[in-house]
Order: structure tokens, then C-alpha cells, then sequence
């Protein structure tokens, strides 16, 4: 049996198997919840089985029969909360705070129906900081593997807060279920979209400039009581910005970075704009989407385009 030296300087083995509970991956729906199990394989090493639908009505397919990137990220996200829950003990009822999200997609590796769609999330903690004995800082390195070849890597770095602290860092906006209006979708079609009820960006009369739409009944996008929208919510929102900005070819984004400055709150119009798009020789285009609010940054991604041979 391969074991290991933990902090006390003893020899732990490697855990067995345990089940993935919804709740730990912050979900309401098992149709949305990805990781199934986890493993616990040498001290801030985990292994984490997760199963990706052939058909699911959000996470749709791209070129037609390739799993979407932002599923990838999303699985990503699942297992990294799995492990802070389940690994290192942070309360359910703790608030992570997103910081930074990474990552890099081998699009010809990600064909549905090119073997299982079982994955392993390979999980490696570092930089784990802790206050009062429980997590409050990380950063997660993960490589998905499928079929034993890795389809994608990504970096999440991120803060763990408490149900009071949490209420007094957000006051007066602390307040979930805020109903926000909802504004004209932009044409489904042109952000990669088939339902209106998935767009997440309306017209406005400048260029590249478009207002968040924020449905906060979405059964996907919104589990839970929040106060806030969601972070993944502003990646999508991104992505969407991206398709409209590169009308002459589809955008599918293999890759990118999305560092968040502050929440994007409930109430006041949060607006989403396209910056430099550049292309290279490979034929990789790149684009820089911004969100800001009341006159201050939300979020800056990063993302690009690689389109993989048919």
C-alpha cells in the first residue's frame, strides 16, 4: 500500500473512494452536479471521478459534437469546492470567494462519443492558509484526464469566509433572491445560443458594449440563495461577448483567464465590454472582455480561440 507522511511525521495511507454529496459541490440539481466521488490519493492530492453528460441543456455541444469548454471549468469548479469540503474540512455554510480561474482545453480531445464520458480531476492544493483552523486561502492546479490523456488544465485560486464574517463584508447587500429586472436578450443565435432564456447580454447603442441580463430563476446558473451573480455566470457572459465580437467565425474558448476585482451586484446595470482582439499565425484569436459597475471593474477576462480540425 503506497503511503504517505503526514504533518505529524506518521505514515497516513491513501483514502478510499468516498461519494461527492451535492451539497458539498454547491448544487441543487444532480443533472448539474459532475463530480461523483473523490479520493484523498498523498496529502494535498486528490482524485476526483466526474461524469460528463452526453446531452445537457445548458452545457451544450461546440462544433457540433465537442463538450463545451465552460463544462470543463465548471467541472473544475465542482471538484474544488468537493476537496476544500470534504478534504479539508471548510463548514458547509462557508462562502468561497472566486479570485482567479485558469484554464487551457485540448479541443481535439474533447469529441462526445471518443470514448467515456468519465474524467479524472488530478487535484493539487498549495498555498493553503488557514485562520482559526480552517481554510481560508488556496490555490488549486488541476488536469483533467480522459481515457488517461489529459484534455485540459486550469488554476483556481480563491478565499473561504464564514456565514458572519461574510455578513459583515457584504452589509447592506448581503440580501438573496433580489428580483432584477430583465432586459432584451441579444439574438440567441449570435452568441452561440438556442434559447433566449440562456442569454446573458442585451443591446446597447455602442459598439462592443453590451448590458448584463440577469435571470435569477435560471435553474442552472442560480442553486441557491444568492446575493450576488455568480462568478461563472460573468464568465459565460464573457464568452457571449466574445461570439458577438468575432462575427466572422465562432468562438469557442480553449482557453483563458478571468481574475475578479469585486461582486457584481443585484440592482444596478453591470456593463460588459469587448476590448483588443488580436489573431495569430496559428489562427488562435484572442480577445479581452471587461464587466464594470458603478464606475468600477468587476471582472477581466482573457480568452481564445483555438478551432480544432473537424
Amino acid at each position: 500500500m503506497n503511503t504517505t507522511t503526514n504533518d505529524e511525521g506518521g505514515l497516513r495511507p491513501p483514502s478510499e473512494p468516498f461519494p461527492a454529496a451535492l451539497a458539498q459541490l454547491h448544487r441543487a440539481r444532480e443533472a448539474d452536479a459532475f463530480p461523483v466521488s473523490w479520493t484523498r490519493t498523498r496529502d494535498d492530492h486528490y482524485s476526483v471521478i466526474a461524469h460528463w453528460p452526453g446531452e445537457h441543456p445548458y452545457f451544450i455541444p461546440v462544433h457540433g459534437h465537442r463538450y463545451d469548454p465552460l463544462l470543463v471549468t465548471e467541472t473544475m469548479r465542482q471538484a474544488t469546492l468537493l476537496v476544500l469540503h470534504a478534504g479539508y474540512g471548510v463548514p458547509l455554510g462557508h462562502h468561497f470567494l472566486l479570485t482567479e480561474l485558469q484554464f487551457t482545453c485540448r479541443m481535439d480531445r474533447l469529441a462526445i462519443g471518443d470514448g467515456p464520458g468519465e474524467v479524472e480531476v488530478q487535484v493539487v492544493c498549495s498555498d493553503v492558509q488557514r485562520a482559526r483552523g480552517l481554510v481560508s486561502q488556496f490555490r488549486v492546479d488541476m488536469v483533467v484526464r480522459r481515457a488517461g490523456s489529459a484534455v485540459s488544465t486550469g488554476v483556481i485560486l480563491g478565499r473561504t469566509v464564514g456565514p458572519e464574517a461574510y455578513r459583515r463584508m457584504r452589509g447592506d447587500h448581503g440580501i438573496p433572491g433580489f428580483e432584477v429586472p430583465r432586459t432584451p436578450p441579444v439574438t440567441a443565435s449570435l452568441v452561440g445560443r438556442s434559447r433566449p432564456e440562456d442569454v446573458l447580454l442585451s443591446p446597447t447603442p455602442q459598439d462592443r458594449l453590451w448590458q448584463l441580463r440577469v435571470d435569477t430563476e435560471h435553474p442552472v446558473l442560480f442553486q441557491g440563495e444568492k446575493d450576488h451573480v455568480p462568478g461563472m455566470l460573468l464568465l459565460e457572459a464573457a464568452r457571449q461577448a466574445a461570439e458577438l465580437a468575432t462575427q466572422s467565425q465562432p468562438f469557442v474558448p480553449s482557453s483563458g483567464r478571468i481574475g475578479f476585482q469585486r461582486y457584481a451586484e443585484f440592482g444596478t446595470p453591470c456593463w460588459i465590454r469587448a476590448h483588443a482582439l488580436t489573431t495569430s499565425r496559428a489562427g488562435t484569436t484572442g480577445i479581452t472582455i471587461t464587466g464594470s459597475q458603478d464606475d468600477g471593474a468587476v471582472f477581466l477576462a482573457e480568452l481564445s480561440s483555438a478551432l480544432p480540425a473537424c
